[in-house]
């Protein structure tokens, strides 16, 4: 599917040109120099946090890694958007996002090297644990948006997915109950071209985003790449949210230049040169441009930034070997909140097949 640059919100040019917005403009007025250098400096560092992820399961510490290369931008921008009591449903590639709510890098990788179930306390932070299953976190999002109207909190939940779970039925049932119901539930999807190894094209006849009109709620589409105009747009939704006018989607339009998973090979799938086109507007690139244009981007200002990146990596590489391995019956601990008779009953065939192996005492 092509799209046009005339349909998406945009307000930074690849070059790094300003590229004014009647609307969209005024809702990052505030970003001064600090605020514009601290939003590259988020970028540089999830890169890297990335790589090191890549890094360490192509040498056997993870069993699995979901790259998500290429996609900062749509994840710093609408993660600087949060404010501390919205509530996130991310997919399991929201790790830009993560980082902006505060999670310990290093707790990112618990599940991915298999020694938690999860990554970090959801209500520490107001973010779910990664979503496995295709879409299911638009109906959690949706159920705890309707809890949040009902309360009367001034808050939002915000559903991330990609554009291969637009296919799917619990995202159409969340985009139409959340619209029933007026939930104040931000639907924000990440259009990377790529569902795994079938292209957008192939499940959206139409723009994403256009879906919206179908069930009575705006939909946007905002160029994904373009951090401002992201942060810009999320602002814009999570606070219509807030405000009680109900639920919207946003259709953040980038690119996936890893693969899938580390289990995933894209040359076999991707037409030739389709990568090299996006990486001509690399959201990292974009935004030193930016900077650049502006005199904000000295060369010990940028030292800082690697400095920071190399020190995140660092860190979250020596946490992530440092993470202890869990007793197997620890499986059974959390299964139920009170003490189960089938789990009980689990348990105690399961420790008699682990006493069955030579030294296991």
């Amino acid at each position: 599917m092509t799209v046009t640059t005339d349909q998406m919100v945009q307000l930074i040019t690849p070059t790094g040109e300003r590229r004014p917005h009647p609307v969209y403009e005024g809702l990052i007025a505030d970003l001064d120099g600090a605020a514009l250098r601290g939003l590259y400096e988020d970028l540089v560092v999830v890169r890297r946090i990335d790589a090191e992820g890549t890094a360490l399961q192509r040498q056997g510490q993870l069993g699995l890694w979901a790259p998500m290369l290429g996609q900062e931008a749509a994840q710093i921008g609408s993660g600087r958007a949060l404010q501390t009591e919205d509530f996130v449903f991310p997919s399991y590639r929201e790790h830009g996002v993560a980082y902006c709510r505060g999670v310990d890098p290093a707790d990112v990788f618990g599940m991915w090297r298999g020694t938690s179930l999860s990554c970090w306390d959801p209500y520490d932070i107001n973010m779910a644990i990664p979503a496995i299953i295709i879409g299911a976190q638009g109906l959690h999002a949706t159920g705890y948006a309707l809890g949040l109207k009902r309360d009367g909190v001034e808050a939002a939940a915000v559903a991330y997915f990609g554009d291969g779970a637009t296919s799917q039925g619990d995202i159409a049932e969340a985009l139409g109950f959340s619209a029933t119901y007026q939930a104040p539930v931000v639907f924000f999807c990440q259009n990377n071209h790529w569902a795994i190894s079938e292209p957008v094209g192939l499940q959206a006849q139409v723009p994403i985003y256009q879906r919206a009109a179908g069930y009575g709620m705006p939909g946007i589409q905002v160029d994904g790449n373009d951090v401002l105009a992201v942060l810009a747009v999320t602002r814009w939704a999570l606070q219509r949210a807030r405000e009680g006018s109900g639920p919207a989607l946003i259709e953040a339009v980038t690119y996936r230049m890893g693969p899938h998973t580390t289990a995933d090979d894209p040359t076999r799938y991707r037409p030739t040169g389709e990568l090299e086109e996006w990486r001509e507007r690399d959201p990292l690139t974009r935004m030193l441009a930016l900077l650049q244009r502006e005199g904000l981007a000295d060369e010990a200002y940028l030292e800082g930034v690697r400095a920071k990146a190399d020190a995140v990596a660092a860190e979250l590489r020596a946490g992530c070997l440092a993470l202890p391995d869990p007793a197997p019956l620890s499986m059974f601990d959390n299964v139920y909140a009170e003490a189960h008779p089938l789990v009980a009953e689990e348990r105690a065939q399961y420790a008699a097949y682990l006493d069955g192996f030579e030294g296991s005492n």
